[in-house]
């Protein structure tokens, strides 16, 4: 395949253009706002050019020019700068474009030519889009994003510097662990953000279908306290419950096909089934309440958060210590009595903790995995019956079939 040759003429029109694209932006600025700004569709081109010729005399022999010429577009803008804040003006996001635009014209001629095109392009976009951006930063959930940067900043700094090997008997390597919490969060995360933002607008029910990403358990509990309050929403909270666990299976299925893909071929199609089963089971419980008007979506704890991350983390490394506990005291037919035993909580980090690769037989570690999430139907369907009694005889019913409809997939291999 044939390349683009990129000689210093190319370069000298890519940042002639690249310059010219911003000016262009600035004028248009100009004349909505009628309003002077720094630089137009004559300045950021010579700007651009200028950049460019102190790069070019940089490179042949002329060492001083390039720092220097940035310093005299700093200068400049600075003197701009402060004559608009003399004139009541404030924001200095034209100034730095203008010193942007500078280095983009160096680095039409000092580097590989994408990056000029990246700075050049995302500087105009920057300035083009400001009405968006600050329309969007006014919507911003200031809670959820510090609370997603403080993630962030402990996933970027931790990660890195955690040890990648085994240590103890037990084959605990803290980088692959903390490698599933980011995970295990960040699946959560999707379904927490379409939660919040779609929640309202499409209904109980189908929020509730989108909270079971983020955690079927939560969601349970969220619409079963929502119908306390409001006995008329009980049937589309029963529906909403179902729903948020059907989606637990292919959440729980999506997990094992990254952590143990080597389970795949026994466990996918039963998780299909299980699924199936809970949206047939929705679809059956009578629709819209009579005297529901417009349902409120569950409200949903945020799963990208330091302290759930760290409590996933830890249970995590519990139950794998305790899994090879039970393993080699009570042998592999123990681990389906732990199964039954994790399913009245977060059965996440157990099933986890068996999808890694490990001594544990394909067959076992599925059908534990089964018991797991039938246990964990049926305190589901505890926690819903008790907190909607009026609903608990619908409620009993459809989880108990749920329940038993687990029990032949446990035997089948």
């Amino acid at each position: 395949m044939n390349t683009i040759e990129w000689t210093p003429q190319l370069r000298f029109a890519v940042a002639l253009s690249l310059g010219f694209l911003v000016g262009l932006e600035r004028e248009g600025a100009k004349i909505e706002r009628k309003t002077m700004v720094f630089g137009g569709v004559r300045t950021h081109p010579m700007i651009a050019m200028f950049g460019f010729g102190c790069a070019w005399l940089s490179q042949i022999g002329v060492a001083f020019i390039l720092p220097t010429g940035l310093l005299a577009m700093i200068a400049l803008t600075s003197i701009a700068y402060v004559a608009k804040i003399r004139a009541e003006r404030f924001g200095s996001t034209t100034e730095f474009s203008a010193i942007l635009t500078f280095v983009t014209g160096a680095l039409a001629l000092l580097v590989d030519i994408w990056a000029a095109m990246a700075v050049g392009v995302l500087n105009t976009i920057l300035l083009s889009e400001k009405s968006s951006l600050e329309t969007w930063v006014e919507k911003l959930d200031r809670a959820e994003f510090l609370a997603t940067l403080k993630f962030l900043l402990v996933t970027l700094i931790v990660l890195p510097v955690l040890p990648d090997q085994s240590y103890t008997r037990y084959q605990l390597n803290p980088a692959h662990i903390w490698e599933i919490v980011i995970l295990v969060s960040t699946i959560g995360f999707v379904g927490y953000f379409l939660s919040k933002r779609l929640g309202d607008k499409i209904g109980l029910w189908l929020s509730g279908l989108l909270g079971g990403i983020v955690s079927s358990t939560a969601v349970t509990v969220a619409v079963g306290r929502a119908a306390q309050t409001a006995p008329h929403r009980g049937r589309s909270a029963l529906q909403a419950a179902i729903l948020a666990s059907s989606v637990a299976y292919l959440r729980i299925l999506v997990l094992i096909a990254v952590i143990g893909p080597q389970l795949l071929p026994s466990i996918w199609w039963k998780c299909a089934i299980l699924a199936g089963t809970g949206v047939l089971l929705a679809l059956l419980t009578p629709g819209k309440d009579p005297a529901e008007t417009e349902p409120a979506a569950p409200p949903l704890h945020n799963p990208f958060e330091i302290t759930p991350a760290l409590l996933f983390a830890a249970l995590f490394v519990v139950l794998m210590v305790v899994t090879s506990v039970v393993r080699g005291t009570l042998g592999n037919s123990g681990l389906i009595g732990l199964g039954a035993l994790v399913g009245v909580s977060d059965i996440d980090p157990f099933i986890l903790s068996l999808a890694r690769p490990g001594d544990t037989p394909a067959g076992i570690a599925v059908s534990a995995m089964i018991v797991a999430m039938m246990s964990n139907t049926i305190a589901k369907g505890t926690y819903f019956g008790f907190l909607v009694r009026l609903e608990w005889k619908e409620t009993a019913w459809r989880y108990g079939l749920w329940a038993a409809v687990h029990i032949p997939l446990v035997l089948i291999s």
